[in-house]
Order: C-alpha cells, then structure tokens, then sequence
C-alpha cells in the first residue's frame, strides 16, 4: 500500500483519517506543529514530523517518499492572530506544500477547503459549482487555497482534489461541544426562527470521504462536497440533541438582530484591547444561514455513501462526552 502524508495529523478530522489509513494498510507520516495536543492520535501507528506552515519553508524531507497528500491543517476560526496569519497557513502554507510536493513526485494532493467558501447558501442546497461568497478573513483565506490548487494544477500538472467537508461532527469533537452542553444544562437559547437549514456529517464518514479523493482517479481536477445524507432545520437538530439527552426541547428564542449588534460592540471594544470578545458577529451565523449542500457528486464520481445516520452520530456524540465527563 502507498505511503501517505497527513497535516495537521493530532486535527480532530485528520486524526481519524489516519485511523482510516492505517486501518486500510497504509504507511502514514503525520506532520503536527511542537508542543501540539497529541491526544486525539494516541495509540496510532504514524511517524511523525513537527513543521509550522506560517514559517517552515523546506518540507523536502518530509515529502520525501510520500505517495499521497491528505492536506487538512489549517487556520480555522483562531483568535487574536493579526488576518495576515490566515493567508500565511491557508495560502502559502499550502503552496510550500505544493512545491515540496510536485518536486517529490506525489502522485495525488488532497486540499482540505470548507463549504464556508459559499457563505450563506442563496438556494440549498448548493451545487460545487455555485459561486463563492465568503463571510470571513478565515473562508476568504480558503477561497484563495482553493484558486492557488487549480492554478497548481493547471501549471504543473500534480493530480489535485479538493475536498469541502460540511458540519463535521463527532467523538472527539470541540465544535459543538457547547451545543450539546448548553441543551443538557438548560441554557441554550435559539437565536431568531431555527428554521433555518443545516447539514451535519459524522467524522468517520467525512474520513472515508477524504481517502477516496486520494484514491479514486475521477477526483482530480475536482472539487468534491463531503456531507451527511440529508439535512434538517436547526431547531430540528436542537430537538433531536435534546432528546438524546432526555432534557426538554428548549422552546425560547432571541431576536436576531440585538445579539448581533451586541457582538459587533464587544469586538469593537475588546479586539483594540487583545482581549477575545464573550460575542462575535460571526458566532451568529450559525443560526441565521443555511447550510444545506448537494453530494450527489461525492456520490456519482467517489462511490461515496454516508454509513452513519444523524441519529446514531448524535447518540455516538453525545455518548462519548458523557463518557469523558465533557457535559
């Protein structure tokens, strides 16, 4: 079996691609920055290398006998970190990795980019092809990692795909930790209608997805949307989670539009201050945009096909923090 890279190796996604790859009879290299959170990989078989993408520049070594790139670290919603910090890791991490790559004879690159890059979803659910709309510094920074790998590509010819994961849940997960946490408490209040749409996909699902883009020849060149079968409205999902958790189904919404402009206040004081603002403008969104995609392409080109439901996701989920004493 080949030998694959994985960045961002200790990642809460990237850790169960390595199981997955491991599971299959891969040799896998890790790449994880010093003094990362090694607990997700414990106990996995990979060999790993330590690297910065903002400021390492030789991945020679690194690269050196790798088959396939499972390119998945990046800067994801970091906080107090100048904006430049996200194009540094997204962008010209990326394109250091192209170089080293092209240059190493890799036979497959696999870019980790999000649904993000098509922002609030106009007519869910969106196609591949619908146009980019970012909402933000961090998926603006993914909208120019995307471009830069098709340019890559075109230029140099290094087989490429390009993988947007949706709503990635999971044991393990941070994400949506505070939404299982603030239900089984009592304090989760829905921000606006809850009717808006919202797409979900279990880890182990969206790992599968990843390794067939880097095995399957009809991915290169592609860009390819990994999610869940189906999705649901949000207070559909709040109902569901509550009922996993035998807690009543929070029934008392906010107006959208004070907490919205509560954020925008905190950030205007605290961010001058390098303090991390208790709202951010962003953090509504999540309750206001759909998110709701088509993967009927995952499907046709991959032989993709979802193997967890969202309810047994969401039972797994909710187990394993109970289990671990995170709610």
């Amino acid at each position: 079996m080949p030998t694959a890279l994985v960045t961002g190796a200790n990642g809460f996604t990237a850790s169960f691609v390595c199981r997955q790859l491991v599971e299959k009879g891969y040799t896998v290299r890790g790449v994880v920055r010093k003094n990362a959170d090694m607990s997700l990989i414990q106990g996995v078989p990979v060999e790993f290398h330590y690297a910065d993408l903002a400021v390492d520049t030789d991945f020679s070594a690194i690269m050196d006998g790798i088959d396939v790139v499972y390119h998945i670290a990046a800067a994801y919603r970091t906080e107090n970190v100048p904006r430049k910090y996200f194009w540094d890791v997204n962008v010209e991490g990326t394109r250091k990795l192209l170089q080293a790559a092209k240059k190493a004879g890799v036979k497959k690159f696999v870019y980790s980019s999000t649904v993000g890059v098509q922002g609030d979803i106009k007519n869910p659910p969106a196609k591949e092809e619908d146009p980019y709309n970012p909402g933000d510094y961090y998926q603006q920074s993914k909208v120019d990692g995307e471009q830069l790998v098709i340019e890559f590509y075109k230029k140099e010819q290094l087989p490429i795909a390009i993988v947007r994961p949706v709503g990635i849940y999971g044991p393990g997960d941070t994400r949506f930790l505070k939404l299982f946490k603030f239900i089984n408490n009592g304090k989760f209040r829905m921000i606006g209608s809850g009717k808006v749409l919202y797409h979900m996909t279990f880890v182990e699902d969206l790992a599968q997805g990843f390794i067939l883009a880097g095995e399957k020849p009809e991915a290169v060149g592609e860009i390819i949307t990994i999610g869940g079968d189906g999705y649901l409205t949000l207070q559909e999902l709040v109902g569901k989670i509550a009922s996993i958790l035998k807690k009543p189904v929070p029934s008392f919404h906010i107006p959208v539009w004070p907490v919205w402009f509560a954020g925008l206040v905190c950030e205007i004081i605290c961010q001058p201050l390098g303090i991390s603002p208790p709202i951010y403008r962003r953090r509504v969104d999540f309750f206001v945009k759909d998110r709701a995609f088509d993967i009927s392409k995952a499907k046709r080109l991959l032989g993709y096909s979802p193997q967890v439901s969202l309810d047994r996701g969401l039972q797994m989920t909710a187990d394993w923090y109970v289990q671990n004493k995170w709610i």
